[in-house]
């Protein structure tokens, strides 16, 4: 197998998830100088990285290809970045593209057909792919073939044509999307959860050092606390700390400085920022505290389903401030607690 050093090829769309208007042109360049190169300077998740690093020694001792591998879980918390230091830890390279990009059963091909033997392909957004599409995978993750449709009509007729072995890495933030078929033909899945607070504030402070800039542990802790379990959000407010530290002349990011800098970002001690508020408020204050459906939800705050689904919902569901039911989303008494609201008819 050819070592060429987990070289990238971008190909079209990246695949932004929902929720990506909280990122910046500048906070993308940021995001990748601050990503782990490797899965000993990944942080978190630990058992998934584990089993995950095993696979990819025991791969490469046998000289073959690594094993299709799915990551499931919210964004930000990792998945990304565990692709790109799959195809690095493997000496090999990566074309990155998304569901949504791939609009024709014939881009696909051309992506499959031109990769290298034991090249990694990641599919971001992968339960968005067209059903024509995930169908020309089949039996290029099982057998490394493709299965090409020569003329039209009755006198249509399927050519294989066969390709390099190589990896398929796909990431979702809705796992229950995907088709069985598609799920059950990758070797390995990973669930990714929410970050601890000690993991984040492991983040913040490897992230400060290659930033240039310096915080103190309370700071540190702040910012973990408020950052939804999330790396991709304690990398961004640390970021924005950064700024007000700057501006106001401060050498070290103590816990003062966090928190003045957080009440300016309008961040509570709950890491929720005016949306996560909005929907909380709206369900209590417009919809009685539920239930709600999440296209009447939506509507109410002004926000993407997609996005409360994917990239508001799940920390709020975790941490017990909503619950979900079969008829819609309701608060919980966290949530009126939270806010400061009165459950109707509750004694006072």
């Amino acid at each position: 197998m050819a070592k060429r050093g987990g070289e990238s090829k971008m190909n079209g769309d990246s695949g932004a998830a929902p929720g990506a208007a909280f990122r910046t042109e500048e906070d993308r360049a940021l995001d990748l100088s601050l990503r782990p190169r490797t899965l000993d300077e990944f942080v978190g998740q630990v058992r998934p990285r584990q089993i995950l690093g095993m696979s990819i020694e025991a791969a490469r001792k046998r000289g073959e290809v690594l094993d299709h591998v799915l990551f499931s879980g919210p964004p930000g918390l990792g998945k990304t970045s565990l692709a790109h230091i799959i195809a690095r830890e493997l000496g090999v390279s990566i074309r990155v593209t998304a569901g949504p990009a791939i609009e024709r059963a014939g881009d696909l091909a051309a992506i499959v057909a031109n990769l290298e033997e034991g090249d990694v392909l990641f599919i971001d957004e992968i339960h968005r792919l067209a059903r024509v599409v995930e169908e020309i995978l089949y039996p290029a993750m099982e057998d490394f073939r493709l299965n090409i449709v020569v003329g039209k009509g009755p006198g249509a007729h399927l050519m294989p044509l066969a390709v390099k072995p190589f990896t398929l890495v796909g990431a979702t933030t809705r796992a229950g999307l995907l088709s069985a078929p598609l799920r059950d033909r990758f070797g390995q899945h990973y669930h990714l959860d929410f970050y601890g607070r000690e993991e984040l504030a492991e983040i913040v402070c490897r992230s400060a050092r290659l930033l240039g800039m310096r915080i103190d542990n309370e700071g540190a802790s702040e910012l973990a606390s408020r950052s939804r379990g999330t790396p991709r959000i304690v990398n961004r407010l640390l970021r924005r700390v950064r700024d007000y530290a700057e501006v106001h002349d401060a050498a070290i990011v103590d816990r003062r400085i966090a928190l003045e800098a957080l009440a300016l970002l309008d961040i509570d001690a709950c890491g929720f920022d005016r949306m996560d508020r909005a929907i909380l408020g709206a369900i209590i204050d417009m919809f009685d505290g539920g239930p709600v459906g999440v296209e009447s939800l939506a509507a109410a705050v002004g926000e993407e389903p997609d996005t409360i689904e994917e990239v508001y919902e799940p920390y709020l569901l975790q941490e017990g401030f909503i619950a979900r039911t079969a008829r819609g989303r309701m608060a919980t008494q966290r949530a009126y607690t939270h806010l400061g609201r009165t459950r109707r008819g509750a004694l006072l």
